[in-house]
């Protein structure tokens, strides 16, 4: 029996919002079961990056050849790209036909490209379904043991070293006003530059965690007040991806 939903013939299809990996562990280790069943049925697929989406789906044990799939990419740049680029991504599913939503790591449109075309497709009447799997923003938070009833994701910070500086003191400021964890990432290359800005910004009690290779076999998952951070063995974080949680 078809894992897919069954419709009538004049309805549309669904976009299915689809997570990866996170690494390479094979699917079971980090997708249920139902999840990788609906997506090796679809056809159709919206995705960041076309190389690594056949890569993903070789990954969730896809059964019918890549040559034959239908895997178009988002925008470069979707802020600006208009409505009619999305309504052609979207075509097969205005004439019936499924299709999948993925990001080159993770949960699509959390932190990763997509949120314009599951926009688009709330505005033409195109079911959304967002299928369970990894998302290093929740993992991260889950096993933080910061306050994950209060808690904003701010992507990344500024590059330039005093703006950056100024973000993180705005947020520690933020957090302990409002008892809320703060949540970031950086580009891997620059991870080890990030860690000392945070030793040497934040005050000494604010809890800082360090979560890296999420759902690996390498990963990392500490909490430590800056302070103790500071005592401790340094992490190796370069060229890892990483997520920077604090709560001061």
């Amino acid at each position: 029996m078809s894992a897919l939903p069954q419709r009538g013939p004049s309805e549309h299809g669904t976009l299915f919002l689809v997570p990866v990996a996170l690494g390479d562990t094979p699917w079971p280790g980090f997708l249920p079961a139902q999840a990788q069943a609906i997506t090796t049925e679809l056809h159709h697929f919206v995705v960041e990056t076309a190389r690594a989406a056949r890569a993903h789906l070789k990954q969730l044990d896809y059964p019918h050849p890549l040559r034959d799939t239908d895997i178009r990419e988002l925008p470069a740049d979707p802020a600006k790209a208009r409505d009619a680029e999305f309504d052609a991504l979207l075509a097969p599913a205005l004439e019936g036909r499924d299709i999948g939503l993925m990001s080159d790591a993770g949960c699509p449109a959390v932190a990763d490209p997509g949120a314009r075309l599951v926009a688009r497709a709330h505005a033409l009447g195109i079911r959304v379904a967002p299928l369970v799997g990894p998302s290093s923003i929740l993992l991260g938070l889950m096993g933080s043991g910061l306050n994950g009833q209060s808690f904003a994701f701010h992507g990344y910070l500024p590059v330039n070293e005093a703006e950056r500086d100024t973000a993180l003191r705005a947020l520690e400021d933020e957090s302990r006003k409002l008892g809320r964890t703060q949540i970031f990432i950086e580009t891997p290359y620059r991870n080890e530059r990030m860690f000392d800005a945070l030793l040497k910004t934040l005050k000494p009690e604010t809890r800082l965690c360090v979560a890296c290779d999420l759902s690996t076999a390498n990963e990392l998952l500490q909490t430590r007040s800056v302070r103790d951070w500071k005592k401790a063995e340094r992490p190796a974080l370069a060229k890892r991806p990483s997520l920077f949680l604090l709560l001061a």
